[in-house]
């Protein structure tokens, strides 16, 4: 784990990732107090439209901000979101009315939105090599997890000693720390896409080419799974552990634990893992240990054989959630990985938008036992779905066929499709002129680009 910390930039942007992060968590338990405070007994739906609003705000925003990613400097962009995050979070405190919540959250999760897809694609410039790579990755899933666990207790110690409006203060100081940490490293800068085209045009083109991947397709199957399973962990451990078993808000707390210290043990072991094991191999094997968790469910478990599901849950969705990166990446050009990355984090929060509302007004309605069984077979479609659209058999080098084609685009002549005469007059690389490509059939690493729009098939 400690190779990805020697890298200065790296270690940086961990750090300001782990502070954020914390920040973030004790906003979470500001905000519930907060809307109790507003709402009283409906506390619960206006939390649960705030989770709502987050969802939908990931879903519509990520994509617009991969398409214009590439025309902005990275770090620019990055620290600039922290400040807005900060002024959105120092706003809070002085909200007196709920749809104020409400607005102050879609702004706060639209710079996440934009923030964190570009922080993540910005990584594997940082650690080109895959195997730091892949301990990157796992320290993330880590940080994730303590702070799920931290957080929380960290927030009712303060609570102990002060009111909550303090902790949105906190948040927004943890914003600014962020930003600068951002702000104290040269970021590499970012290649500049072929695409060239209008936002409209850009919009379409980072899901076309998650979705035009067949692994990438695979993973939006698995990140159903992932939703299915987590939602009935996030949205009813409480109405479980309290109203069926009877438990205390103590053995609440200790089941959510157990989800989380499952995730973490998972995230332990998986940079050894892969070494040895294919991602879809790792990944698939995490679906299925859902699908056992939510089948295991259904037998109505007591108190201690829900947190043995729990931590199931919580090791399968690491393994399915730790790998997301290597595949993005291997799956898209360097300039085109914040399209592809935004396409990841707002299709992933589509699943979870699908979930929440599912597990919660089924297990209100109809019971937990319904709640288990309806998040079960999401998971199992999931992972239908993946076995049937990840091919068994997923080479990085593919052979495939071009057609001869005329056009104008922005180009460098790293590649086998630009290899052509010029003039004089077409100036620096990257630059764009009319140019033609043969027919050509050759073989090399596949991802969906101009020149490739289409998966081979043979």
């Amino acid at each position: 784990m400690s190779n990805p910390l020697a890298h200065r930039v790296y270690r940086r942007l961990f750090s300001a990732q782990i502070i954020a992060l914390f920040g973030s968590g004790l906003t979470t338990v500001a905000l519930g107090l907060l809307a109790w405070d507003l709402a009283g007994g409906d506390a619960g739906r206006v939390l649960g439209t705030a989770l709502a609003l987050k969802m939908v705000a990931y879903v519509t925003v990520a994509p617009i901000a991969g398409a214009i990613a590439h025309r902005v400097p990275r770090r620019a962009l990055l620290i600039g979101l922290d400040l807005a995050r900060a002024g959105v979070v120092l706003c809070l405190p002085f909200v007196t009315e709920v749809w104020q919540i409400y607005a102050l959250i879609v702004v706060l999760n639209i710079c996440t939105a934009g923030f964190t897809p570009t922080f993540q694609a910005t990584i594997p410039d940082i650690l080109p090599d895959e195997a730091e790579y892949t301990r990157a990755l796992s320290l993330s899933r880590l940080a994730y997890d303590i702070e799920a666990l931290a957080s929380p207790a960290l927030a009712a110690a303060a609570l102990a000693v002060m009111t909550y409006d303090p902790l949105f203060a906190a948040n927004a100081a943890a914003f600014l720390i962020s930003a600068a940490l951002v702000a104290s490293v040269t970021l590499p800068t970012a290649r500049t896409p072929e695409r060239t085209r209008g936002v409209l045009a850009n919009l379409g083109f980072g899901l076309h080419a998650y979705l035009a991947t067949p692994r990438l397709r695979g993973l939006l199957a698995l990140s159903l799974a992932v939703a299915g399973a987590g939602s009935m962990v996030i949205v009813n451990t409480v109405v479980y552990a309290r109203d069926l078993l009877g438990r205390s808000e103590a053995d609440v707390a200790l089941l959510f634990a157990a989800s989380g210290a499952g995730s973490i043990v998972m995230a332990l072991l998986l940079p050894r893992l892969l070494d040895r094991v294919a991602e879809r191999t790792v990944m698939l094997t995490g679906g299925a240990a859902l699908a056992v968790a939510m089948g295991l469910g259904l037998l109505q478990p007591g108190f201690l054989s829900l947190g043995a599901l729990w931590l199931l849950i919580g090791a399968g969705s690491s393994a399915i959630q730790t790998p997301a990166g290597r595949l993005l990446r291997r799956s898209a050009r360097d300039s085109d990985r914040p399209a592809v990355f935004a396409a990841q984090f707002a299709l992933s929060h589509l699943c979870w938008l699908i979930a929440y509302p599912m597990a919660g007004w089924i297990g209100a309605g109809y019971g937990m036992t319904a709640a288990f069984a309806t998040s079960a077979a999401l998971v199992v479609i999931g992972i239908g779905g993946a076995v049937t659209l990840w091919p068994r058999r997923d080479p990085a080098d593919l052979p495939h066929t071009h057609a001869p084609i005329d056009h104008e685009h922005l180009h460098t002549h790293d590649d086998p499709h630009h290899q052509h005469e010029h003039e004089g007059w077409e100036g620096p690389e990257p630059h764009r002129h009319p140019h033609r490509h043969a027919s050509i059939r050759h073989r090399h690493a596949f991802v969906i680009d101009l020149q490739h729009r289409a998966w081979p098939t043979g």
